[in-house]
């Protein structure tokens, strides 16, 4: 009898075939799904078998009521309108088999990977406020891995498949996996989401522009607390250097 194949790979999409004998380099085929999605600056026609969606810090402490920016006295509510949103993509984009990448600030507890640059964002005056920071009514600390604080905000779920990267960064590709993660992936197209737009998310996306993915903002499946105006910037910049912008009912119909 021959002998069984067995894979060898960190999933089925980037696998070795293997026996005893002899090892089969090509990876599986996977047949090419093209959409064409409304956007801008221009229509884009895209393959769902090689694109993934990135949902960049949707957690409590960005996007809760009772999470951290609440507690030092930012308005929120811009960072929740995302939640239906993003929560009525997940079913779809999962269904067609696009992997879902969970992008979170998840600190050291003893933040030794933080350079003196992104703990004075958000402690300028040097008084231990800001990342890492314990929070009122022991919900955790701010933006640290495993605390209550950095979890998904209400509303969003991580379901089995999906994939979960801490970043410690604005962008989610410095000091992280996330690059080796979407390469075994076998992707080149990325969807992106979440908060807040003109900072992790603008600078997560930069840089997969600059690694040579597509790169496709979901324009109400982002946000910002920030002004008005640096969320018209961000949508200027992304479609005249980067990528494309789209809205998640276009990105619907053509799942649909």
């Amino acid at each position: 009898m021959p002998e069984s194949h067995g894979l060898i790979g960190p999933n089925p999409r980037n696998a070795w075939r293997a026996d005893s004998r002899s090892v089969t380099l090509a990876r599986p085929h996977r047949d090419p799904r093209p959409v064409t999605v409304e956007a801008l600056p221009q229509t884009v026609v895209a393959d769902l078998a090689a694109t993934a969606l990135i949902v960049v810090d949707m957690q409590n402490d960005f996007c809760s009521p009772d999470g951290w920016l609440a507690s030092i006295g930012v308005d929120v509510t811009p960072a929740r309108a995302p939640i239906p949103v993003i929560a009525g993509l997940l079913p779809p984009l999962r269904a067609a088999g696009v992997p879902v990448v969970w992008l979170s600030w998840g600190n050291r507890p003893d933040r030794a990977n933080l350079p003196p640059g992104v703990l004075h964002v958000y402690d300028p005056d040097g008084t231990g406020g800001g990342i890492g920071a314990p929070l009122p009514g022991g919900a955790g600390r701010v933006l640290e891995h495993g605390s209550p604080s950095a979890a998904l905000v209400a509303g969003l779920e991580a379901a089995e498949g999906d994939i979960e990267v801490a970043k410690y960064r604005m962008s989610g590709f410095q000091d992280t996996e996330l690059d080796s993660v979407l390469r075994n992936l076998r992707v080149d197209t990325l969807l992106f989401a979440g908060v807040n737009a003109d900072q992790c998310v603008l600078a997560t996306l930069m840089d997969a522009a600059n690694l040579g993915y597509d790169v496709l903002m979901v324009e109400d499946a982002v946000a910002t607390t920030s002004p008005a105006y640096c969320m018209a910037a961000t949508l200027y910049n992304v479609r005249q250097c980067f990528g494309f912008t789209l809205a998640s009912e276009a990105l619907r119909e053509a799942l649909t």
